[in-house]
């Protein structure tokens, strides 16, 4: 289930990345390598910073996945952005799916609780911010929306969970969920952390 939830996320992110890229208008190279780097650009500097074998590269399925959804959004990107929640839902969803891979990589490599819950924020919004600096946008992450608060979250909620002995499949899921339905309601009813700028500054 891992396994597979981790190629769930790369589509998902993948195809967010597309979306972005197209309204970017992009020729066909810029938006392969944004959708490239939005789905593995985390999981990749996960990879470096525990010194393990950067997944992609090892399992090309990662890359199989991500071309297919590519060519896949490219040819359906004119009805999936009809709906303007569209690169939210799939980010959202890319975000919940990566949250849990890197922190269970984490505890692969036997760290602490904190940590593993960095490594999954950074796992899950990290593609993210490669995509977002790549189409000249500040990041999310760096803005006042809820972003990375809700993967810290949801990694709480992992913890919270694996303390009261919650199965491991039925964890991943509650986990996931946790981030998509954060990320999705602080979206839809505008909520977001608080600044030190005046209104004026906003």
């Amino acid at each position: 289930m891992f396994y597979y939830f981790d190629l769930l996320g790369t589509a998902a992110f993948a195809a967010s990345g597309v979306l972005a890229a197209i309204h970017k208008r992009m020729d066909f190279f810029g938006i392969f390598i944004i959708a490239f780097v939005t789905a593995v650009g985390g999981g990749t500097l996960r990879d470096l910073l525990l010194g393990a074998d950067i997944a992609w590269m090892k399992d090309l399925n990662y890359m199989y996945v991500t071309i297919v959804t590519t060519i896949f959004s490219m040819f359906f990107h004119r009805e999936v952005g009809k709906h303007n929640w569209s690169l939210a839902i799939l980010d959202s969803i890319g975000m919940g799916v990566f949250t849990v891979v890197g922190i269970e990589k984490g505890l692969m490599y036997d760290h602490f609780p904190l940590i593993c819950i960095a490594l999954g924020t950074m796992t899950a919004c990290f593609g993210g911010v490669i995509r977002d600096i790549l189409a000249n946008e500040i990041p999310i992450i760096f803005r006042k929306e809820i972003y990375a608060t809700a993967c810290i979250a949801g990694g709480s909620v992992y913890f919270g969970l694996q303390y009261l002995n919650v199965p491991s499949d039925q964890l991943t899921l509650y986990v996931a969920s946790t981030v998509v339905v954060i990320r999705v309601l602080s979206l839809y009813f505008d909520l977001s952390l608080p600044n030190i700028y005046s209104r004026d500054e906003d």
